[in-house]
C-alpha cells in the first residue's frame, strides 16, 4: 500500500491566509482534521506531525497548520487581542480542507490549539463535526483560580480530551470536573506520567509510538460512535 503524501499547502484567496502542510491519505476515508499548535510551538511540534502521519496512514486527511499569529512572526507567544484572528484561521483552514474533499472535518489542537479551535466550536457549532483536544490548558500552572472554560457551557460539538497525567495546566481530576460543563459527548484519554506535550521526557520530546497510536485509534473510534 502506498504511503500517505504530505504537502506544502498555502491557501492566500483570503484573510488570513492558510499555511501548513496536507497529509493525503493513501485510501482517503471521506473526513479529514484540521490540527493546530500551542503557544511557542508550530505546525511542527513533534505531536503534531507524529499524530498527523498517524491519522493519515488510518485513511484521515490532515492539514497541520500555523496559526495566524505564527504566520506573522515565527517566535513568540500569541499576542493579546489576537485570539479572534487565529480563530477565523482556524474557520478558514477548515473551509481550505472541506474544499479539498473531506465532507466532513473536524479540528483539534495542542494547548492553545485546541482552546481556540473550542472557542470556535462554541461559537460556530457547525464549523466541525468532533474536536481532537490535546493536553487543553484549564489554567495556567500553578493558578487553577483563572479557569478557562468559561465557554464550555456553550460547546455543543463532541470533543475527545487527551491529557497526561503530569501536566501542569490541569490536573486529570480538573479536567473531568470541567468536561462536566460541556453539554456535548466527550471523552478523556488519560495518559500516565505524561507531561504537556504528552511525553513522559523533557519538553520538546516526541511522544511515545504507542502514545500517538492510541490517540490516533482512540479519536477515530469516538468520531465513529458519534456518527452511530
Amino acid at each position: 500500500m502506498n504511503a500517505p503524501a504530505v504537502e506544502p499547502l498555502h491557501d492566500a484567496s483570503a484573510e488570513p491566509a492558510v499555511r501548513g502542510l496536507l497529509h493525503r491519505p493513501a485510501v482517503a476515508g471521506g473526513a479529514g482534521l484540521v490540527l493546530c499548535h500551542g503557544a511557542g510551538s508550530d505546525c511542527n511540534a513533534p505531536l503534531l506531525v507524529s499524530l498527523a502521519e498517524a491519522l493519515a496512514s488510518r485513511g484521515l486527511a490532515v492539514l497541520r497548520c500555523d496559526l495566524p499569529y505564527r504566520q506573522s512572526r515565527r517566535r513568540g507567544p500569541p499576542r493579546p487581542g489576537g485570539a479572534a484572528l487565529d480563530r477565523e484561521g482556524l474557520r478558514r483552514a477548515a473551509a481550505v480542507l472541506r474544499g479539498i474533499g473531506p465532507a466532513r472535518v473536524f479540528l483539534g489542537g495542542q494547548s492553545y490549539g485546541g482552546r481556540q479551535a473550542s472557542m470556535l466550536a462554541a461559537e460556530d457549532p457547525g464549523v466541525a463535526a468532533s474536536l481532537l483536544l490535546l493536553s487543553y490548558p484549564l489554567h495556567p500552572p500553578g493558578n487553577a483560580g483563572r479557569p478557562r472554560t468559561a465557554h464550555f457551557p456553550e460547546l455543543r460539538t463532541p470533543a475527545l480530551f487527551a491529557h497526561g497525567s503530569a501536566d501542569p495546566f490541569g490536573t486529570l481530576e480538573e479536567l473531568e470536573a470541567a468536561r462536566a460543563l460541556i453539554p456535548a459527548r466527550t471523552a478523556l484519554m488519560a495518559i500516565d506520567g505524561a507531561g504537556h506535550g504528552l511525553a513522559a521526557s523533557a519538553r520538546g520530546a516526541r511522544p511515545a509510538a504507542a502514545v500517538v497510536d492510541g490517540i490516533a485509534d482512540r479519536f477515530l473510534a469516538f468520531v465513529s460512535d458519534v456518527d452511530g
